[in-house]
């Protein structure tokens, strides 16, 4: 049996800085886009967002008429502790060689009181793994964030997570993940409206 897993990324935000679990407002004015993903993602799907308002409400702007599962707080973006709010810049200035670290050598290194790539691999792919079981026939939408959308990326393709940071992911961008004979492969990745 063959089943599609479409990630999308919430819609943009005004916030500048990092923001993982800062809940900031979404701006879900790109009617283009939204009307885009509705159209596009499978209408009889099962779609579930992280809890974070700017997940929450673009899974609101293109749930449609699809059945809809209670928001999930283990599909939030990484943790930046006490980074949060700050730019790259601010942080280097107070936390300079950690800061390094942590984009150069991802892994185990976490932000003060934040987490590791490791940690938000490991929520997101239990998540993942507890509503795959849950729906084993259906096709799955999930909105989320841009470093949980590179887990499931890294997690197909089986790269090194430096191998996997460096790529972009639009707000309001679509991933597709296929589970084709208990296998998973990626579609395509970060594809917008044309």
């Amino acid at each position: 049996m063959n089943r599609s897993f479409y990630w999308v990324r919430h819609a943009a935000t005004n916030a500048r800085g990092l923001y993982g679990w800062t809940d900031v407002e979404v701006d879900l004015s790109d009617k283009q886009n939204l009307s885009w993903l509705n159209e596009t993602l499978p209408g009889e799907a099962i779609i579930i967002a992280s809890d974070l308002k700017r997940a929450s409400r673009t899974a609101d702007a293109i749930q449609g008429s699809r059945t809809r599962l209670p928001d999930e707080r283990n599909l939030r973006e990484l943790h930046f502790g006490r980074w949060e709010g700050k730019t790259p810049q601010e942080v280097s200035e107070v936390d300079r060689v950690l800061s390094i670290d942590f984009w150069e050598k991802p892994g185990d290194i976490k932000a003060p009181d934040g987490e590791s790539w490791n940690d938000l691999s490991h929520r997101v792919n239990e998540v993942v793994d507890k509503i795959t079981r849950q729906y084993p026939k259906n096709d799955l939408i999930f909105v989320a964030h841009y470093a949980v959308i590179l887990t499931q990326i890294q997690r197909v393709l089986g790269v090194s997570t430096l191998q996997v940071l460096h790529r972009r992911i639009h707000n309001l961008s679509l991933t597709k993940i296929t589970e084709r004979n208990n296998k998973l492969e990626l579609d395509f990745s970060n594809k917008l409206s044309e």
